[in-house]
């Protein structure tokens, strides 16, 4: 586990990019409600899994084994195509 302080300029996603997290997670490992403004910290957690680009077609249990598993080890509900997820 490591900590960032958010540079001027920023976005969560290129934070998210810079550190290989897909950005969702990110967000929902740190509760953000909203974008980051500088100077913040943010929690950067031990990575979850393999880093993967969702294709079209594809489902939650069929990249985690379960809809509950995908939720839990990317931090979001939704599931769309181009959409960096941890398998």
């Amino acid at each position: 586990m490591q900590f960032y302080r958010v540079k001027k300029g920023q976005t969560l996603c290129a934070i998210a990019r810079a550190f290989g997290y897909p950005p969702r997670f990110l967000a929902a490992r740190n509760r953000l409600k909203e974008e980051v403004r500088e100077g913040q910290i943010l929690l950067l957690p031990a990575r979850e899994g393999n880093l993967y680009t969702v294709r079209g077609g594809e489902s939650k249990t069929l990249l985690c084994g379960s809809a509950q598993a995908f939720e839990e080890r990317n931090g979001t509900k939704w599931l769309f195509p181009t959409q960096q997820v941890y398998l």
